[in-house]
């Protein structure tokens, strides 16, 4: 199950983050290779964001992941966290109503992800991801399972295809995972402060352990991650915001846009809608809400990605050769107060992290 930082916090780390962000020539902890925007602290959501539907089964109580469907239109494949829930995954429409739950013959563990994507035979294929672990990595494998998308929405029960994956760095939490549709390639994003985005190999050994290999670096504590319907970008969410990717030129791309998502009782899920040009964002609890956040022109696919806007400090053409020594000295002047701020917020960090860890 994915276990929120309490209210103070996630308060506490958000403002430390923000005061933090400031300070000269220091890579914002919250992004990939600290370039790129600004990751959201707290705020508004975009406007034009507004509950799209809320789940109307009972039985849907710790919605984990939402993925929208291939065969059918307006429908969206969504299942439970751990805890004391059958094996199902559920299909809704637009209004929130189940139409169809299909049950796994198998134990589940952590279910956290859900993803619909090409399967080995070019035919839609439902992904389950089986990645959670609240032990901090005590699980020494992982899984995914896989089943044909049904063409007629129906209960049932499948015997689905069983993927082993570990990790080539050790094992570790994670709630975020994602199926490339240009040739489902299975991606995961750890959930952790300085977590990664892995990527399985091309080919997958149905029988054996698949290895998870670190691409790149994340935002922290992830919480779900998705690709649009075409693999030119995906989206990484977290409980508090989410950033965007160009993944035109494949994986790990680069962050193109990140922003606030509506407040929610604990942010879990995230998806992409099939036109691309919104992004839909669910959250744990029963009859809990389905968000549509509209996407900004440039953060869409198809859309030409802006470029990085140049990072603050940086040496312009106009600048004088004293201009840029009396910056260098400043900058020097504040070095042990950077240091200071720094082994001050990581003391921090720990804590909160502990704090989660045992919420």
């Amino acid at each position: 199950m994915g276990r929120p930082l309490s209210c103070s916090a996630a308060a506490l780390a958000a403002a430390l983050l923000t005061a933090l962000a400031p300070l000269p020539a220091a890579a914002d902890p919250l992004e990939p290779g600290g370039t790129g925007p600004d990751y959201p602290r707290g705020g508004e959501d975009p406007e034009g964001s507004e509950i799209a539907f809320t789940f109307q089964d009972e039985r849907i109580s710790e919605s984990s992941g939402i993925a929208p469907s291939l065969h059918h239109e307006g429908v969206w494949w969504t299942h439970n966290d751990s805890g004391d829930h059958p094996t199902q995954v559920f299909a809704v429409d637009s209004e929130g109503r189940t139409l169809a739950t299909v049950t796994l013959d198998l134990e589940r563990r952590d279910w956290e992800a859900i993803a619909v994507a090409p399967g080995p035979d070019g035919e839609p294929a439902v992904y389950v991801g089986d990645i959670g672990d609240n032990f901090g990595g005590s699980w020494s494998e992982v899984r995914v399972y896989r089943f044909p998308e049904p063409g007629t929405l129906t209960d049932l029960v499948i015997a689905p295809d069983v993927l082993t994956f570990a990790y080539a760095d050790g094992g570790r939490d994670a709630e975020s995972m994602l199926v490339d549709p240009r040739d489902g390639r299975i991606h995961v994003v750890s959930k952790e402060f300085a977590g990664g985005l892995y990527s399985a190999p091309e080919e997958l050994d149905p029988q054996g352990v698949n290895t998870l290999e670190r691409v790149d670096s994340a935002p922290l504590f992830a919480t779900d991650a998705a690709f649009s319907a075409d693999g030119t970008r995906y989206a990484i969410r977290t409980y508090w915001g989410v950033t965007v990717y160009d993944s035109s030129d494949g994986v790990p791309g680069r962050s193109i846009g990140s922003f606030d998502l509506p407040e929610s009782e604990q942010g879990e899920s995230i998806a992409f809608t099939p036109d691309g040009t919104a992004l839909m964002a669910g959250t744990e609890g029963t009859a809990a809400p389905v968000w549509r956040v509209p996407l900004a022109e440039h953060l869409r696919p198809g859309s030409a990605a802006e470029e990085p806007a140049e990072e603050p400090g940086g040496e312009s053409a106009e600048e004088s050769p004293e201009e840029r020594e009396e910056a260098t000295e400043e900058s020097g002047g504040a070095a042990p107060f950077v240091l200071a701020g720094a082994l001050v917020a990581a003391l921090l960090i720990g804590g909160i992290v502990l704090l989660a860890r045992k919420g």
